[in-house]
């Protein structure tokens, strides 16, 4: 019997593994409009599609993260100076696509624009602190899709949408995870309604990547201001250790992080260019083998990891 289990488990492995190395035909013809692409993920995308063959359109926050991605690919990668929280720039960056793809429709809409800061404990930071990460990771996420939506359905094409494995375990407070909770969310409606139309909607879930996002010295200088800014009452429950303690897990995140952004941008090409995409993708062996687990482990037991494995506050029970 377990010969029948090994087999058969081999067999879809293998029909899967077929499955997905079929791609799509004419990728030359095909639009892809990538945001967040100063830097990171975004930037590597871009430069990695250009060298494939397809017509990348870049949004770039800034004009010197634009010249600077100009300078690294061909003719045909384009650029657009784009701010997600901003209507009025999506709707400029909308009438800019819609220029370049006409008929044929945009095949590729990737939202990878993100922040992290300010993040931390969630008493530490007022709700402006919040707001400015959701602004960002997800308002301006929907509001950019929504804008280009008529055009992705026209090309029967994709959306991909950036994640994190803090999307589906949440370490620390913020608007960063509830952000990314948020962006599942909104994939997963997005992805059944569109299903109707051809558009195929793929989530990524990278682990820890060495990244602006990650960043030991900006996520330092992040939780110090943050502690500068709240109640001495606070600073007074948390107390200094607390806070050298955090500073320290911090500082050495740079170490702990991965170094090969191509493992995500890599599942980002395979969801723009595969016939037959997967829904989510992990990247990363942390996302594989630590975060998505922990994530499908009851409550409890999770909350208990968390308990006593990490920092106590100085007046903590």
């Amino acid at each position: 019997m377990w010969l029948y289990l090994v087999a058969l488990v081999g067999l879809w492995t293998l029909l899967r593994f077929l499955r997905e190395r079929q791609v799509v035909s004419h990728l030359q013809d095909k639009y892809v409009f990538i945001t967040g692409c100063d830097s990171g993920f975004g930037n590597l995308l871009a430069r990695q599609l250009d060298r494939r063959g397809m017509r990348v359109l870049a949004a770039c926050l800034t004009e010197k993260g634009a010249e600077e991605l100009r300078n690294k690919t061909s003719d045909r990668l384009e650029t657009v100076i784009l701010d997600v929280t901003k209507t009025e720039s999506i709707v400029a960056a909308t009438q800019w696509v819609k220029e370049r793809v006409g008929n044929r429709g945009l095949w590729g809409l990737v939202n990878n624009a993100g922040i992290s800061t300010p993040s931390g404990p969630n008493e530490w930071m007022k709700k402006q602190d919040f707001a400015s990460v959701l602004d960002v990771n997800l308002l301006g996420m929907i509001e950019v899709t929504l804008s280009m939506l008529p055009l992705v359905r026209k090309a029967r094409g994709r959306v991909v949408n950036v994640s994190s494995v803090m999307g589906r375990v949440s370490f620390f407070g913020g608007g960063y995870c509830i952000s990314k909770y948020g962006v599942e969310a909104f994939s997963d409606s997005l992805r059944r309604e569109l299903s109707y139309f051809g558009v195929k909607v793929a989530i990524i879930e990278p682990g820890f990547f060495l990244t602006g996002v990650t960043s030991s010295a900006r996520l330092c200088s992040n939780i110090q201001m943050l502690w500068d800014q709240t109640s001495s009452e606070i600073r007074e429950i948390y107390g200094e250790k607390y806070l050298a303690s955090y500073l320290k897990s911090l500082n050495e995140l740079d170490k702990r992080c991965n170094k090969d952004l191509s493992v995500v941008t890599d599942c980002m090409e395979h969801a723009l260019t595969a016939c037959h995409p997967r829904t989510r993708y992990s990247a990363g062996w942390d996302a594989k083998l630590f975060f998505i687990p922990l994530s499908y482990l009851p409550t409890f037991l999770v909350d208990a990891v968390f308990y006593w494995t990490s920092m106590k506050p100085e007046k903590a029970l």
